[in-house]
């Protein structure tokens, strides 16, 4: 394992030093558009084999994460603007921590105004940037939504940051925020925020009450 890493390290730092070489490196009147490449540090073998232990090892936030594995029954409410009134629909959530307790990935099925909902996420914690990553996709579109979030542990929650594409608003992202509450063992919420269709302000667009299936 360790020959392997080390095999994966050398790799990444021969990679990591090309991509850090200055753009301008042929042309120095060409200025160079990601101003970190032309700041690369050199690191020695073995700090950089540490770091990346350090980084590849799970930890409390993903033992965390692994407490809400198995199966889910969500409550859903859904605004499509503010008046109010929420279309209000059942699904199923599925946990599953992979890649020996790095990810948990979430396959969602349920309804959508009638129409078969599925959904799917990877979440995870981050050890480098210390916080949580999160990604999306679903049957309703054909883009994928990112996010980042911080531990919030008065509240135990995580809040999510993050865009995805607005088809109604062509070539533009939309920010989006998630926050997710473990409330317990058996119960999390999950509410998600973004802009309304109207006056693209701020609204709540979707809460999910998960309670595990018995």
């Amino acid at each position: 394992m360790k020959n392997l890493l080390a095999i994966i390290t050398i790799g990444f730092l021969l990679t990591a030093c090309e991509k850090g070489k200055p753009a301008n490196s042929e042309n120095p009147d060409k200025k160079d558009s990601n101003a970190a490449a032309s700041e690369w540090k050199p690191v020695d073998s073995a700090t950089a084999m540490k770091a990346w232990m350090e980084f590849a090892t799970p930890g409390d936030m993903h033992k965390m994460l692994a407490k809400f594995d198995g199966n889910w029954t969500g409550a859903t409410s859904m605004w499509m603007d503010d008046s109010g009134k929420a279309a209000t629909s059942t699904s199923e959530c599925t946990n599953k921590m992979i890649f020996e307790g790095r990810y948990q990935v979430s396959n969602y099925k349920g309804n959508f105004m009638g129409m078969p909902f599925e959904g799917m996420s990877i979440m995870g914690y981050d050890n480098a940037k210390k916080k949580f990553v999160s990604t999306w996709i679903d049957n309703m579109g054909t883009g994928l939504m990112h996010a980042e979030g911080d531990w919030n542990p008065s509240k135990k929650s995580i809040d999510f940051k993050g865009k995805m594409t607005d088809p109604s608003q062509p070539g533009k992202e939309c920010e989006v925020r998630e926050v997710y509450t473990f409330t317990d063992d058996n119960n999390h919420t999950l509410e998600m925020y973004g802009p309304n269709p109207k006056t693209g302000k701020e609204m709540k667009t979707m809460e999910i009450k998960f309670t595990r299936k018995k």
